[in-house]
């Protein structure tokens, strides 16, 4: 190469370098910071939103029913908090974009995104109807890429950095009798590794956050179907299920939010909340490494792929 494309490379490395450490810095300082949550109207959602207005941050939530809103507006308000709550739909990215563009035009930025909506179809996936699978999908994946597809312009315009937690839960690492919902979980822990390489670079960092058992609404969230999705294959959480759900010694949606603050402020790539799960995960991993075929690696072959052999994103260095 080149002296001058070198030294080109050189400053370009270094002021992307310069642009990440200050982005993490500042999200170390979330003071004044703008943040959208969606699905922050009720349970995992409304605990970041508490977490993050505490912190002296700028908070939007956007979630679907107006009862939801209505209380999180109340409850704020109480502890003498503002919070900014909007009726939008992540399933429609006509609307999500059209919120993007004026929560930029009310606030003059965007640093934060919190794609928390989702919902939580629970049965085996044999019982599912096509129009469970694709309820399920329009939610927890496609509502996901319509905050990204909205928000990251937003983030990007001021050229400043920012940070984008994506919900997945221990469902996506350690999957359940929930096939579906499992699946995109497990989907947007992909998505969100992959967004972290490619954004990392312009000073935005990536987290996805994969709580266990918080108490939340996700359980009763599928009562409220829409009618276009027609009937599902799965029956309606028992009464005397929600209310053994309630007593359960459960995380607290505001302990789990205060947990996703402090992820981003170091900048996690993953905010994990229950210890609990972690021989589970390492055992899951260790079958996944004992699956490997015990044979020599085939040199050639892994000089035509080291782009897909490993990432930095996994080395001490690269983690946060």
């Amino acid at each position: 190469m080149a002296p001058g494309r070198l030294f080109f490379c050189w400053v370009e490395d270094t002021v992307r370098a310069g642009r990440r450490t200050a982005a993490i810095d500042g999200m170390r300082d979330v003071q004044g910071k703008v943040a959208v949550i969606t699905g922050g109207s009720s349970g995992i959602g409304r605990g970041i939103a508490l977490a993050f207005t505490r912190a002296g941050m700028r908070v939007v939530v956007t979630g679907r029913r107006e009862d939801h809103l209505t209380e999180t507006v109340a409850e704020f308000a109480q502890d003498g908090l503002h919070v900014d709550a909007r009726c939008v739909d992540v399933t429609d990215l006509t609307a999500m974009r059209e919120a993007a563009d004026d929560i930029e035009r009310v606030y003059g930025r965007v640093d934060v995104l919190v794609n928390n909506a989702g919902i939580g179809l629970t049965g085996p996936v044999g019982a599912a109807t096509s129009t469970d699978w694709d309820w399920v999908i329009d939610v927890n994946i496609r509502g996901v890429g319509h905050g990204i597809q909205a928000f990251l312009p937003k983030i990007r315009a001021h050229g400043n950095g920012g940070h984008i937690v994506n919900t997945s839960s221990m469902g996506g690492l350690l999957p359940i009798v929930a096939g579906l919902y499992s699946m995109t979980k497990a989907a947007v822990i992909a998505l969100s590794e992959a967004l972290h390489v490619e954004l990392r670079q312009e000073g935005i960092e990536v987290s996805v956050y994969c709580p266990g058992p918080v108490h939340s609404n996700i359980a009763v969230g599928t009562a409220n179907r829409p009618e276009k999705y027609g009937d599902s294959g799965y029956d309606a959480p028992a009464p005397e299920r929600l209310e053994l759900a309630r007593k359960q010694p459960y995380m607290s949606a505001e302990e789990a939010g205060e947990r996703v603050l402090a992820g981003v402020r170091r900048g996690d790539l993953f905010i994990l909340t229950h210890p609990e799960f972690k021989d589970g995960v390492t055992a899951r991993h260790a079958t996944i490494e004992a699956a490997f075929p015990d044979e020599p690696i085939d040199a050639e072959r892994a000089n035509a792929i080291p782009f897909l052999l490993s990432s930095p994103i996994y080395s001490v260095e690269g983690r946060g």
